[in-house]
């Protein structure tokens, strides 16, 4: 399939718009306006009260797209960028706005999930399956959460379902190219004592040779991954609610492309579990919620069945978070986040550090037309000290007569990054060499500003158009140069360009959801970043019968104008590429539901990292059985 240039593509996104009319988009749908988002700010806010760039994608929707990874659901978003090395398990990275995906934190119902003993303290995106458990994910882009202590990327909050009525479950079968097995089950209740969510995932798949210069083995790259997820709650009627939430996942995958000299007979394993327990209190004017999070992240990897190397990470959060409501119209949400890291290394070396926090937001209502945050965070981290972080953000909203609205936003974020535990430490051990070995290295500092504009018709569709420009000083990265080790840039990288986003309602069964993202992106020296496309971006159709049965949701991936770096080579373009996805949903009955998907249905032919190979065409098909 050729890839259409993208300027074409943006002519569809507006093309398809203009079709829609006043009738069109006049059809009565859920008022978007009145959707609670709680990434911006740690609390449920309304979306039309929320100035920084955010969005949503609901645990239906996840289903239905059926993507077995979470990272491949993330990057129909606007603004997300994913490049993979060689298929399901293999290095994932996630980028939002063109920053590395170690900016950017990830949390499942509140709990960290990044690796404190990775190089640059990174979320598991090989690892964290799209799950039938996830009710929502909300992401934040830009340097705008603050109040989670994270910086230039930006936050994912995933929220999983709670149990509720009587007792149910649910059992999912699914095949698929590449020998693709996937099966999953969950149980659930609730009553006004409390509620219970269990759900059990497993994926196995015999994968496709990752790597493009294993001409030798030339082996298939197998992948297993079994998340066990439990959500469990208790009522205690005036005095609040108590959660306690935990999350296992146990993964191996074969992979190319270890060792030196290069061996390609390579596995790694992975292993997270991770546990919250949390209290929330409301009283009226005043809420208060406490929780004590614990993640452990092990991993090890083999060259030619014999172990090569074995890190542990731990950490361990406590935090409060409260919500005082002076009146209706003023807010003020603050908190103290205490967290310490841990790593353990294969020479049996350990190394922990603590960093603790507080932070204060202001939430102003004038009138219902104007909304004000402002608000800062203190971090004192034991090695590198204090530093504040700031944020403030305005929304205008315009409403017209026949019920649309018109909401002008803008928001500025400041944020750092301590160097990672494991940064420090390469840089001391016996295989960095100068410059790294003599670096001192110090914290980077980023800040961020986007402006945008959104249209929100009558009849709940959406329109919007976002600015952002963002820049991180100091830049910690590994010389690829020497391979000396982890240096710093003296100098400023930047990131800047337009999110354009559409979600149209065409009529009462079709739906238009699509965004574009145009992102420049320059290192300290003026050249592209790697592995940022400058132009990439997903235009799709939602149907929908009118018996609500037959879902067809159809989603054409676009990512042009990017570059890689390859020793020996030095920086080589990547091909732009355009892929369709295609998955549909039919329910026989209230007990029974089918689900069949087609991934790259054009059979592009395209990297993402150069020298790993991609999934030509696929398809899997599955049910699901609903047992009440």
């Amino acid at each position: 399939m050729k890839t259409k240039p993208f300027l074409a593509a943006l002519s569809a996104f507006f093309g398809v718009s203009s079709i829609c009319g006043v009738p069109a988009v006049a059809q009565s749908v859920l008022p978007v306006d009145d959707e609670l988002i709680v990434v911006s700010s740690r609390v449920p806010m309304p979306l039309r009260r929320v100035a920084t760039a955010a969005s949503s994608i609901s645990g239906s929707e996840v289903e239905l797209r059926g993507y077995s990874s979470l990272a491949d659901v993330l990057r129909t978003q606007a603004g997300v960028a994913v490049s993979n090395s060689g298929g399901l398990g293999q290095t994932t990275a996630l980028r939002i706005r063109g920053e590395e995906g170690f900016r950017t934190l990830t949390v499942i119902d509140g709990v960290e999930v990044s690796d404190p003993a990775a190089p640059q303290v990174t979320p598991l995106y090989d690892h964290l399956l799209a799950t039938g458990d996830v009710e929502r994910v909300e992401v934040l882009r830009g340097p705008q959460g603050y109040m989670y202590g994270a910086d230039a990327g930006g936050v994912v909050n995933i929220v999983t379902r709670r149990g509720a009525d009587a007792l149910s479950g649910n059992l999912g079968l699914e095949g698929g190219a590449f020998g693709t097995r996937r099966y999953n089950a969950n149980v659930s209740g609730g009553g006004e004592l409390g509620d219970f969510y269990i759900a059990v995932n497993d994926i196995s798949t015999d994968g496709f040779n990752a790597r493009a210069d294993d001409t030798v083995l030339a082996d298939n790259d197998g992948y297993e991954n079994t998340t066990v997820h439990a959500r469990l709650g208790l009522n205690t009627g005036n005095l609040g609610r108590l959660e306690f939430v935990v999350r296992d996942i146990d993964a191996r995958a074969l992979f190319d492309g270890c060792s030196f000299p290069t061996v390609h007979d390579c596995s790694g394993e992975a292993q997270q579990s991770t546990a919250r327990l949390g209290f929330d209190y409301d009283h009226g004017e005043l809420m208060h919620r406490f929780s004590y999070a614990q993640s452990e992240t092990l991993r090890s990897n083999f060259t030619n069945g014999v172990s090569s190397f074995v890190t542990r990470g731990e950490i361990t959060h406590a935090e409060y978070t409260g919500t005082w409501s002076t009146s209706p119209a003023h807010n003020f949400v603050y908190g103290i986040d205490l967290e310490n890291e841990a790593i353990r290394g294969s020479d049996g070396a350990f190394l922990e550090r603590e960093q603790d926090a507080y932070y204060v937001e202001y939430q102003g209502r004038f009138s219902d037309r104007l909304f004000v945050t402002v608000g800062a965070r203190h971090d004192d981290n034991e090695d590198f000290g204090g530093h504040t972080s700031a944020r403030a953000s305005i929304a205008y909203v315009r409403a017209t007569n026949d019920g649309a609205s018109l909401k002008y936003r803008g928001s500025f974020g400041t944020g750092f990054r301590a160097p990672s535990l494991f940064e420090v430490s390469y840089n001391r051990g016996p295989f960095a060499f100068a410059p790294a070995a003599e670096a001192d290295l110090f914290e980077e500092t980023s800040q961020g500003l986007d402006l945008g504009i959104e249209f929100t018709a009558s009849g709940g569709s959406r329109y919007s158009l976002t600015y952002f420009d963002q820049d991180i000083e100091d830049e910690i990265y590994f010389d690829l140069v020497g391979f000396s080790g982890y240096v710093q840039e003296t100098g400023q990288t930047n990131s800047v360009g337009f999110e354009l986003e559409a979600d149209v309602r065409l009529n009462d069964y079709l739906r238009f959801v699509s965004n574009l993202t145009f992102n420049d992106t320059k290192n300290a020296d003026g050249l592209q970043r790697i592995r940022r496309p400058d132009q990439y971006g997903n235009i799709g159709l939602h149907f929908r019968s009118i018996n609500n049965r037959l879902q067809i949701i159809g989603n054409y991936r676009l990512s042009e104008n990017s570059i890689d770096e390859v020793f020996g080579l030095g920086r080589v373009k990547l091909n732009d590429y355009a892929v369709l996805d295609v998955s549909a949903a039919y329910t026989v009955n209230d007990r029974i539901a089918l689900h069949a998907r087609i991934e790259n249905l054009g059979d592009e032919i395209y990297e993402e990292v150069r020298g790993f190979n991609t999934a030509g065409r696929t398809a899997s098909f599955g049910v699901r059985l609903s047992l009440h």
